[in-house]
């Protein structure tokens, strides 16, 4: 099951775990998003348009898929489904703030304690998709880091608690994505720069600008969604299933190069990654 399945690297890892011979349910955002995945899986992907923030959509769903599994339960869960505010928090309004929480957060554990029952029945395991900024907060992105480290948290706690039925529970910190459409992902932050006040550019505009290029940079050398699903999918079978996984090479080296160091030195070295030092 995978939430946020209709596109990226959820589409990728669908495919994936079909062409391997798992049926695979999950969420999309549209029914054409649906569709196109049942079609190019041959049938074994089946989506549903779901609010994950919605607790009896959630249920509803779920209970779909709990009488498709009957008493084989759920073998693997991913939560994958996730939203992106980029921008100054003072800029930022707090409905957007509470967005990413609502889809990051507590979408998170909606799905989680609602599939339970099924992953208990099958002794399943649990991947939660994380990003490598949870410990490594970048300015102007402090909504997105901060609902990972939550999901982090959550996640550590999760495993202490659910580890007597047999659950276990994996954090994939994935490493910068390639951005398919670098146009596009461009387009999104000039969205944000855009619909600052003439105050707000005056305070934030330079620097803003300066962090949306060292994105478009790290995105133009990110981890392909196919390598990066390939990974997820082989950390997922692992046994026994590590606590943490890395998905990606910049994953790898910027959380190893971040042990140890000092806050001080910490703050510099994120400020450089955006180009902000």
């Amino acid at each position: 099951m995978i939430t946020g399945a209709g596109n990226g690297v959820g589409r990728e890892i669908a495919l994936g775990f079909s062409a391997k011979g798992y049926i695979v349910f999950g969420t999309a955002m549209s029914a054409e998003e649906a569709c196109d995945l049942r079609d190019a899986s041959g049938g074994r992907v089946s989506l549903t348009v779901c609010d994950v923030t919605k607790t009896d959509a959630v249920r509803a769903w779920a209970g779909g898929v709990s009488d498709a599994l009957g008493d084989t339960g759920l073998d693997v869960l991913i939560n994958n489904a996730a939203h992106v505010t980029r921008g100054a928090i003072e800029v930022l309004s707090l409905d957007a703030i509470r967005h990413e929480f609502d889809v990051n957060v507590f979408g998170a554990v909606n799905v989680i304690n609602t599939f339970l029952p099924a992953l208990r029945k099958a002794h399943g395991r649990i991947v939660q998709i994380s990003t490598w900024s949870a410990s490594v907060p970048l300015p102007f992105n402090g909504p997105s880091d901060a609902s990972q480290a939550a999901l982090d948290v959550l996640s550590a706690v999760y495993r202490a608690e659910l580890k007597p039925f047999g659950i276990d529970v994996v954090v994939a910190s994935v490493g910068t994505l390639e951005s398919p459409d670098a146009s596009q992902a461009a387009a999104a932050l000039q969205r944000v720069a855009d619909s600052m006040t003439s105050d707000q550019r005056k305070l934030y505009g330079k620097r803003f600008r300066a962090f949306a290029d060292g994105m478009s940079n790290l995105q133009a050398s990110g981890l392909d969604t196919s390598e990066a699903a390939a990974r997820i999918i082989e950390v997922a079978e692992q046994r026994p299933l590590p606590i943490r996984a890395m998905i990606g090479r910049d994953a790898e080296e910027i959380l190893r190069t971040v042990r140890g160091k000092s806050d001080e030195e910490l703050e510099d070295f994120r400020l450089k990654l955006v180009g902000l030092n």
